[in-house]
C-alpha cells in the first residue's frame, strides 16, 4: 500500500510532468489520493484508485466551489481560498 496523497500545485513548467508522467508513477505507487491544484484559474483536480488500482476523476471543482474529501481524511477545499494574499 503506498501513500494516503499525494498534491501537487501545477507551474507553466511542470505541468505536462504533473498531469501525465507524475500521475502514473503515483497510480503504479499505489497513492490513494491524487490532488492537483492549478492556481492560474483557480482549480482543484482530485483523483482516487479505484478498485482495479487505476485513477479515476472523483471531482473537479473550481474558485468558490467546495470539495469535501472524505478520503484520505475529512478536510473542506475552497480553491479560491488556498491561494490566501495572492489573489
Amino acid at each position: 500500500m503506498g501513500p494516503l496523497l499525494a498534491v501537487e500545485v501545477l507551474s507553466p513548467s511542470t505541468t505536462l510532468v504533473d498531469l501525465h508522467t507524475k500521475k502514473a508513477v503515483y497510480e503504479r505507487l499505489g497513492v490513494a489520493s491524487y490532488w492537483i491544484i492549478d492556481p492560474r484559474e483557480p482549480k482543484l483536480t482530485v483523483f482516487e484508485l479505484d478498485d482495479t488500482g487505476r485513477y479515476e476523476l472523483l471531482a473537479e471543482v473550481k474558485n468558490d466551489d467546495a470539495f469535501d474529501a472524505v478520503r484520505p481524511f475529512p478536510v473542506r477545499i475552497v480553491p479560491a481560498e488556498l491561494l490566501g494574499s495572492l489573489k
